[in-house]
């Protein structure tokens, strides 16, 4: 009898002064509360807004790496959502939320409030 294929789940590790980020949907709403098509809203703007899900890594061989992971080298936290420009990056073919983007590409990160602690 034939055994069930395995499935398999990919870990992306990037190497260098990388990232991987994970694009964000924005709302299919236009501004003027018009409706638009998938993908439209991302058409017409000029940055992308980005989760970093994961980070270039040291090897993880210091004993003060409590997680074992190795050392963040990036200089972008892991868990921070950034701005980058739309045509930047690699797409990861497998998933075309994901992109692994140069350092340098990253323009901004961004730090979301509520309202209420605004100034």
């Amino acid at each position: 009898m034939l055994s069930p294929p395995k499935r398999l789940v990919r870990h992306i590790q990037p190497v260098g002064p990388r990232v991987l980020v994970r694009v964000q949907k924005s709302a299919d709403l236009h501004e003027s509360g018009l409706f638009l098509p998938p993908g439209a809203k991302d058409g017409l703007a000029e940055a992308l807004y980005a989760e970093v899900i994961e980070v270039a890594r040291a090897q993880p061989d210091d004993e003060d790496d409590k997680e074992g992971l190795g050392q963040n080298v990036s200089g972008v936290p892991c868990g921070a959502f950034v701005l980058f420009p739309k045509t930047a990056g690699v797409k990861v073919p497998w998933d075309d939320d994901l992109r692994i983007l140069l350092v340098k590409e990253v323009l901004a990160t961004v730090e979301e409030v509520p309202m209420d602690e605004t100034h």
